[in-house]
Order: structure tokens, then C-alpha cells, then sequence
């Protein structure tokens, strides 16, 4: 079998997480399993395999050194389908178009089967041409990072108890891209080096309930829409991070004035910068402020019955230097209801800040010039999104996130959507890049 038609019978399984654990089809990861152990046989015979936390899979490859490990992460499962109106069937992993233009539509092609799959076919490769790293390589795919993290936490548990501490943690993360950074024309690989917090509040209003033929002046869900409306109009202040910073000062090197200037005197330019990001669009605001938007609603279980319980969930996406404590201030100012209740349910602070200078960052940069293109532009970025490389900082801080494929708008803005794929000469070029950093 080729590589992409290993890739492809991987994509196919459809290894879906849920929320709710009895939901999840455990048949399908035993597949996935299975077939990662026909498909990668020297990888399964020459590298120690086990399962953790019931479904993760972590893998020692043992090389001449165990000091300064590399740890490459990814994950198995994927995103739902449900009712989403796909050009091609999503876990048919059909490969549309020819030559340079083809493409590989499926459900996780990018989220996160493509790093996993290249990087078991780059070790593959390695152990077939008699490879032994000069340190050990470490593999950890975990099972849910798309709803909980439980398995990526375990097992960067047991590496701490193990004393496993990596010179360099690679997951999901950045691109190749173009127009990420305003004035850049460069094609530009957009390295985290750290990620913003998560976290779930929820704004509930009660009220005694009772028919809806006579509502009271101010029902709960009027209180609660009133609440949600303040929210959406008094968003966080915006300010620029040290990741932000440092994006904006490597790529002064690649713009013209007045852009040039404008990135390198942040001290000076900063409030102009910020809101210039903040109009730009979701993205470039959503490097310089936390956002805080709502994603579910729930009130009366009955057309004709008052809610005695209204609820909003408020998704928060924390920005570097921000902790949940200053969130809930922030909520509670903006709602200026003393009977609206704000409830933190689950959430994290953002990561600690990974360098952008020193070995690890030399050693990424290199592997990404030597496979990528030598015109692609390594540039240290604030991860707008969470995964399970935040787990893994408690272990080394050299945790970066970023996967060696280029990527077009339209190809970014169908995660977790419709038609996610990736182009098969973009796949095979990233199993390059692994291969390289492997023996770096």
C-alpha cells in the first residue's frame, strides 16, 4: 500500500468523540487500533506500545540517549458530522481532483489524523532504512482531545512520574499560511508557542415560572437575553502579549513602512496595532483581547410554560496574562445584574509561554526550512485554540504547536466543518518534515 492509501483506510474509521463517553463507539478505536498495527508493522514490533486511560496510545522509541527526549503529539479522535451538508461522504476519504490540485476530503484529514499519520509513516519510514535516534522519540496520541483531554492527561502524568522531561513537544497547532500577518506577502509557519485559556461560564437567571398566558414584566429569559446583549457589548479590553509581540517583531523583518516600524516599536504603537487587529476580523481580534461568546441556550421544556431556570453558556477563550478569576469580575461588571448568577463550570488558564529563541525553537525553524521552503518565514504566535500540548507543560517549556502543512483560507475555515480535506502533495510533504526533525 501507498502512504495515502493508508492514510485514507485510517481516515475512514470514524473514531468520533462525544461529550458523553456512553455515546462514543469504542468498536471504532478498536479498529483504528487494529489497523494501525497492520498498517505500521516496525513500528509496532520495534517501538513499546502501550494503552492509557482506555483508548490513548503512547509509544517509546528507544534511541542511543533517554536524556532530551522528543515528544510528538496527536490525536485519534475526531469532531461529529451530524447534520452538516458535505459535498462528499465524510468518512469515505475520497481523493477528488489530479495531480498538484488532488485532494483528500474527510472528516479529520487536517483535526488530526493528518499529523498522526505522518508521523507513523516517517518513523516507518526511518525504521525501514535502519534509523536509530540519537535520543529517544516519544509518541502520544491521545483519544479525546476534542471533548475532554482525559487521555492526554494521563498520559503526560505518567512521563512526569516516568522523569520524561522532552527537549522539545511538538502537537496540532499552526500552518503554513498566507495573510496570517498584515503586510507579510511571505509565506509564513505560524509556530505556537502558546495557547489561550478555555472555559465554560454560565449566566442563569431563575423565577417562581407558571403559565405563559401571563408572564411577569422581566421573565427569566428576557433578564437573561438582556444580560447576554450587555455582554456582547462590552467585550474585554484589548492589549498585545508577549507571543503577539514577539509574531510582530520577527515579521517586521518581512514588511515595508509603515507596517516595519509599527510591529517593532509595540511599546509605542501598541494601542494603534490593537486596534487595527481588533477590526481586521475574528481572527487578528482574537489575538489581542479574550473573548467571551454564547453557545447554548436553555429555558422551559414547554411552548406555554414560563422558565423557572434560564441558562446561557458563555464560551471564553482566555488571553495570555488573563486567569479565570479575571474573567468572572469582567462578567459580572458587563451583565450589572446582581440577579443574573455567573457560574464558572469547567476551565483552564492559558499556557505558560514557550521561547522563541534558544535550541528547541533553532531546531523547528530549521527542520521547517529544510522541508517547507527556505522562503517560509518561522513566526512565534499565540494559538487561538486549545489542545492537548497544554497538558505536557508541566514536563519542559519548550511545548509548541504546530502541524507542517500549508494551508489556504478555505482550507483553515473547514475545521470542524463541511468538506475539511487537505491536498495530498501538502500530506506528503509533512511526512518530510517529521522524518527530518526525527534525525535532527
Amino acid at each position: 500500500m501507498t502512504p495515502v492509501e493508508r492514510f485514507r483506510e485510517l481516515l475512514s474509521i470514524p473514531t468520533v468523540s462525544r461529550v458523553d463517553p456512553a455515546e462514543v463507539d469504542d468498536d471504532a478505536f478498536e479498529r483504528f487500533h487494529a489497523a494501525l498495527a497492520r498498517l505500521y508493522p516496525l513500528v509496532h514490533e520495534r517501538l513499546e506500545r502501550e494503552v492509557v486511560a482506555g483508548r490513548s496510545l503512547l509509544y517509546r522509541w528507544r534511541g542511543d540517549s533517554p536524556e532530551a527526549p522528543l515528544l510528538l503529539l496527536a490525536h485519534q479522535d475526531v469532531v461529529p458530522v451530524d447534520g452538516q451538508p458535505w459535498r462528499h461522504p465524510p468518512f469515505a476519504a475520497e481523493v477528488v481532483g489530479e495531480g498538484p490540485d488532488a485532494e483528500i476530503h474527510a472528516r479529520g484529514a487536517i483535526d488530526d489524523k493528518g499529523a498522526l499519520v505522518a508521523i507513523l509513516e516517517a518513523v516507518e519510514q526511518a525504521l525501514a532504512d535502519g534509523v536509530t535516534p540519537r535520543t529517544d522519540v516519544w509518541l502520544a496520541f491521545g483519544h479525546d482531545e476534542e471533548t475532554h483531554g482525559t487521555g492526554a492527561r494521563a498520559m503526560a502524568a505518567e512521563l512526569a512520574e516516568r522523569g520524561v522531561a522532552p527537549a522539545l513537544v511538538l502537537d496540532e497547532g499552526g500552518a503554513v499560511v498566507e495573510g496570517a500577518v498584515p503586510g507579510v506577502a511571505a509565506p509564513t509557519a505560524m509556530i505556537g508557542v502558546a495557547e489561550r485559556g478555555v472555559a465554560t461560564f454560565d449566566l442563569v437567571t431563575r423565577e417562581a415560572g407558571g403559565h405563559a398566558s401571563t408572564p411577569p414584566r422581566l421573565p427569566a429569559t428576557a433578564r437573561l437575553a438582556r444580560a447576554i446583549d450587555r455582554l456582547r457589548r462590552r467585550p474585554f479590553p484589548r492589549r498585545l502579549t508577549a507571543p503577539v509581540r514577539a509574531m510582530l517583531g520577527t515579521a517586521a523583518a518581512h514588511t515595508d513602512e509603515p507596517l516595519a516600524t509599527l510591529f517593532r516599536r509595540t511599546a509605542v504603537s501598541a494601542p494603534l496595532v490593537t486596534a487595527a487587529l481588533a477590526h481586521l476580523g475574528p481572527e487578528t481580534n482574537a489575538l489581542v483581547r479574550t473573548t467571551a461568546v454564547v453557545t447554548r441556550l436553555e429555558g422551559s421544556a414547554g411552548e406555554n410554560v414560563l422558565a423557572t431556570t434560564a441558562r446561557a453558556s458563555v464560551n471564553v477563550r482566555l488571553l495570555t496574562g488573563e486567569t479565570l478569576a479575571d474573567v468572572s469580575v469582567h462578567l459580572r461588571r458587563a451583565v450589572a445584574d446582581p440577579l443574573v448568577d455567573i457560574e464558572l463550570r469547567q476551565g483552564n488558564d492559558p499556557s505558560p509561554v514557550s521561547p522563541w529563541r534558544g535550541e528547541a525553537w533553532r531546531r523547528l525553524s530549521r527542520t521547517v526550512s529544510a522541508t517547507l521552503g527556505d522562503d517560509v518565514v518561522p513566526l512565534p504566535y499565540l494559538q487561538l485554540g486549545a489542545s492537548d500540548s497544554r497538558f505536557y507543560t508541566g514536563l519542559t517549556d519548550a511545548v509548541y504547536r504546530f502541524a507542517p502543512f500549508h494551508l489556504t483560507r478555505a482550507e483553515r475555515d473547514a475545521l470542524h466543518a463541511p468538506d475539511e480535506r487537505i491536498r495530498v502533495e501538502v500530506w506528503l510533504r509533512g511526512i518530510r518534515f517529521y522524518r527530518v526533525l526525527l534525525e535532527s
